[in-house]
């Protein structure tokens, strides 16, 4: 198996679409209304969101390959790119997800280890991010990378109001 990590740039926007659509629907589809998914998908993925969030230079996104073929990717963000405000010295892992075919092959602790190596380049003391309650998958991965939850906050998915759980890792 044969990875790779490559940063993303406008040029890669219509796949970025593509990945961010497909790996979010996999993931929540079967615990979320057909409306309210369709509603946060045509928003969260509408090609001018992710052009201004491409743009942006306090986030960046990177696709993760296997054998040559896109398998998931990564958005972190720092500054006032952030979701909350936790400060200048935070990094937020804000999407990291990998197509269901490429589970379970270490694919999102490779995502992982970038961040990590994002946040030390500039310094930052702690990487957070949100997670929804329900995704005990996702909880369980994260809790195993170090985090540990230090509060929550509202996501809306569509139009109903979710809690996701923000967890903390701080960096030595």
């Amino acid at each position: 198996m044969t990875v790779n990590i490559k940063r993303c740039t406008l040029e890669d926007l219509q796949k970025l679409q593509e990945i961010g659509y497909e790996t979010f629907n996999e993931t929540f589809k079967h615990q979320n209304s057909p409306e309210n998914m369709k509603a946060y998908l045509e928003k969260a993925f509408h090609l001018t969101q992710l052009e201004k969030e491409l743009s942006n230079k306090a986030s960046q996104f990177f696709f993760v390959y296997c054998n040559n073929e896109i398998a998931g990717y990564l958005k972190v963000n720092t500054d006032e790119a952030q979701t909350e405000k936790m400060g200048d010295e935070s990094l937020e892992i804000e999407r990291i997800y990998i197509k269901n075919e490429f589970q379970k092959h270490g694919l999102g602790k490779y995502l992982f280890n970038k961040a990590m190596e994002i946040a030390k380049e500039l310094n930052k003391k702690k990487i957070w991010l949100g997670v929804w309650e329900k995704n005990e998958n996702a909880i369980v991965f994260y809790k195993k990378m170090g985090f540990v939850q230090t509060g929550a906050h509202s996501f809306y998915m569509g139009y109903e109001e979710q809690t996701d759980l923000i967890m903390t890792k701080t960096l030595l």
